[in-house]
């Protein structure tokens, strides 16, 4: 796919573009976090993202707290992100620097749970209603307003613990300080060999972890 066609941007296209310096993609889409020291200035951020998202004709999720505002251009079930996405960053950016807002991309991150399970098992329904969440995709779940983990559904013959994984997508910046944490943590690299679309990470209890830059990486 083209870096930007008609239909909008990959993520390396979207980085390339002026003003975006303070977002990230991640599994989720463009998002950008900006540190705040009350509910009300954190607030303040709102009518420019209103502005812009009609402006841009966007419909970007926003995390709303005392310590920092989110937002994201979400772009999950799509192969690109829209159009209007750099444009909308930008002045976001603008925007935030006005208020004297502070970038922090440290803070920036998504995570999903890749849910094992045997191949002649369906177990998509019973998460769906635990969590109630919807179905996505042909094997995936979704919370339906964005706020918990995608769940993708992957089949292993091999039954048993620690089977499941979980997904934690950074920027490719970022990703290398996360994999030193954890390692210094007890973690223990598995395969680094798809590095650095990902790298498979286990805990000290043995449980699989995927730190993920691909949405930075891949064209």
């Amino acid at each position: 796919m083209d870096e930007q066609s008609a239909a909008g941007f990959t993520p390396a296209g979207f980085h390339q573009q002026a003003g975006v310096d303070d977002w990230r993609v991640t599994s989720w889409g463009p998002q950008a976090c900006f540190r705040t020291s009350s509910l009300a200035e954190a607030a303040g951020l709102l009518p420019a993202i209103v502005d812009a998202a009609k402006l841009f004709d966007l419909e970007p999720d926003i995390d709303l707290r005392s310590e920092a505002i989110v937002v994201r251009i979400h772009y999950r079930g799509a192969d690109h992100i829209a159009a209007g996405g750099p444009g909308f960053a930008a002045t976001i950016s603008r925007a935030a620097a006005e208020l004297g807002l502070i970038s922090a991309p440290e803070l920036i991150s998504t995570v999903d749970i890749a849910v094992a399970q045997h191949p002649d098992v369906d177990t998509r329904p019973f998460w769906n209603a635990i969590l109630n969440y919807n179905n996505y995709w042909a094997t995936d779940s979704i919370d339906p307003l964005r706020r918990g983990p995608q769940l993708s559904f992957q089949e292993h013959k091999q039954q048993g613990r620690g089977r499941t994984h979980i997904d934690v997508s950074v920027s490719p910046d970022l990703a290398q300080a996360r994999i030193d944490a954890s390692l210094a943590a007890g973690g223990r690299m598995v395969d680094d060999s798809h590095a650095p679309a990902w790298w498979t990470i286990a805990s000290p209890d043995n449980h699989g972890i995927d730190i993920a830059a691909w949405n930075d990486v891949w064209e």
